[in-house]
This record gives structure tokens, sequence and C-alpha cells, in this order.
């Protein structure tokens, strides 16, 4: 619903006009009169009227989006979303300016910020970096710039961003548990890859396994949780090491990137009988390793909806002033065979 001042004087209990000078900052008001109405409006969603109008005078309104780890596999069906949400909005005059982070580093996701700043964004879409320093930068836009953020893919506490678009992380973990415990039969040891130990997403992936694990499958054990990077390489050794030493494997996780990795140790292992393989994204490669019975099941997290919607949420924002009243909009957490490619 559209925030008038009419609405905002009803709320804070004064005139339209002294809404009217307290948003505009023009006459006499009463300074603590006016940070009142300035806070309900901010509580209320309100979007002044130069910024709607903006796009009707020829000046593109900006909307910034900025990513991590753009060299991964999942990043496929997320920049799609992404391409797909700028041609939407170019035909109403929005520009869609992307930044893209190779890792997740904090230094590299603050310099990208500062840069759309300074390009003159009127909102932003991040996937965020979990850290201090990203936090306070957040918040700072959306609380003393005005400038709404919406985060997707990756979360973070205590920005202040309007919404989050993207899995409920820790449910998939506790799928991806749920999945490998009846495969075992809820015996073995299971075996659990994960890309940066600093990546706020394959965190919660993690935690929500082991959560479940040990609440509904007490005789599998943890055969350790280790780093790769998001590199096919890396997790390659680190599955050939840990077969190699480390008896009763059952089942592999691996929650982030690398997955084809899988494939290769398990070729130079020449085993008879491989343990059963959960992994993430619906990429090509990981449906070509479904197809090839390499793993059992992936998990896909719908990245092109995580890409495609936080753009129009901001735009929608911008244009007519629309607040989206949830705060998290969960995607769905999709299983894929081979079955159901």
């Amino acid at each position: 619903m559209k925030v008038t001042i009419q609405k905002i004087a009803e709320a804070a209990g004064v005139s339209r006009g002294t809404v009217d000078r307290a948003l505009n900052n023009r006459g006499r008001i009463d300074p603590q009169v006016s940070e009142r109405i300035l806070r309900i409006a901010d509580e209320m969603g309100y979007v002044p009227r130069s910024r709607r109008q903006t796009a009707s005078r020829g000046k593109p309104i900006k909307i910034g989006v900025v990513t991590q780890l753009a060299g991964s596999s999942f990043m496929l069906e997320v920049n799609r979303g992404i391409q797909k949400a700028a041609s939407e909005l170019r035909e109403k005059n929005i520009e869609l300016i992307l930044k893209e982070g190779m890792t997740v580093d904090e230094k590299e996701q603050l310099r990208f910020i500062e840069e759309l700043e300074s390009e003159g964004i009127s909102g932003l879409a991040v996937m965020p970096v979990d850290c201090e320093s990203v936090r306070e930068k957040l918040e700072s836009l959306s609380v003393e710039k005005k400038i709404p953020v919406v985060t997707f893919n990756s979360d973070i506490v205590g920005s202040k961003r309007l919404c989050f678009v993207g899995m409920d992380n820790r449910k998939s973990g506790r799928t991806a548990a749920g999945l490998l415990g009846m495969l075992t039969r809820g015996k073995g040891k299971i075996l659990i890859i994960t890309g940066y130990f600093s990546n706020h997403v394959d965190n919660q992936r993690v935690d929500g396994f082991l959560e479940e694990v040990k609440k509904e499958y007490p005789e599998l054990e943890i055969a350790g949780v280790h780093g790769s990077f998001d590199e096919t390489a890396e997790v390659e050794k680190i599955i050939e090491n840990v077969m190699t030493n480390i008896e009763g494997i059952t089942g592999i996780l691996v929650v982030s990137g690398g997955q084809a990795g899988v494939g290769k140790a398990f070729e130079k292992l020449k085993l008879d009988k491989r343990p059963y393989v959960v992994i993430y994204d619906q990429t090509p490669k990981n449906e070509k390793a479904l197809k090839d019975n390499t793993v059992d099941f992936l998990i896909d997290q719908n990245g092109y909806v995580q890409g495609h919607k936080p753009p129009l949420i901001l735009a929608d924002l911008l244009l007519n002033g629309k607040t989206q009243k949830k705060e998290f909009l969960f995607t769905d957490i999709i299983i894929k065979t081979k079955y159901n490619l």
C-alpha cells in the first residue's frame, strides 16, 4: 500500500503541512517534532516524491547489485536472473549496475559498495559478506543515507536491510541430513565439505545438517568438516585423503562449489562401492554427475529467483513506494535426482 503524507500525518498526530515541512526541510518546525515525523515516515516506508519522479524526468534511477563468488557454477542461474531483471527494468528507465566479487572478501565488497554510492545509486541488492564492517556499511546506507538494501543468497544480521531473498540454508542442511540419514540407514561416517569457513551460507547449511544428525541419526559420525575454497581440485584432494585414511565413510555432503572433484576422486580411488553423495545447485556439471551416478541427490536453491527478485523489489519501492511485508522471502528447497532433472 502506498504511503502518503496524509497517512504519516495521521500516524504522527500533526497536520499535512507540518509533515510536508519536515520531509522537505523547509519552514519553521520544532526539531523534536520533525525528528519524530521523519522516524515515522521511515518506519512506514515513505519514499520522497523527488525520488519517485526521477525516472519520469528522464534521468534513470540506478540500482546497485553486488555479488560474491562470481566464478562459482551456482552463480550462472543467479546472473541469469539479474540480467533478466536488468532487461525488464530498463523499460522503466532504471539502470542496474552490477559489481561481481570473485571471493568472500570484505574489503573488495566494501570497495564495490562505495563505488556504487559514488555513482548515485538509489537502492542496493547485495550478497553480503558476513562481517562487522559490511554490516555497519549496510546499516549506514539504510538508516543515514536512506538507500534501501535487499540482501539475497546470503544474509547479514543487524544491517537494517528491507528483506532477504534466498534459501533457508539451515533448513536445507537439515534436508541434506534427512537424505543421507535415510540412504545410510543412520550408520557410518559422513564427510562434510564446505567452501569458505567465512561464508555465512555454507555455515548455515553445515549447522542445519549437524543439528538434524544429532537429533535424528545419533549413530552417524561426522568425519570432519573441510574447506575447499570452492575449488574442484581441493574437493578431489579432500575426498581422496579422507577416504584413504578413514574407514567406513558412508556419505559425503558438499555444501559449496567444486563438486566435480567428487567424481575425479572416485575415479582415482577405484572404489568397489562409493559413499552416498548429496551436493548443491542444479548446474550442467552437477546434472551430469547425477546422470553418471556419481552423486545421488542435489539440492537446488532457485538461483534465478534470487537474482531476479531483489532488483524488482527495490524498483517497486523506489517507483511506487511499495514496501515488502515479509522480512524473509525464502525460495523453494528443490531436491533433484537423475529422474526429475
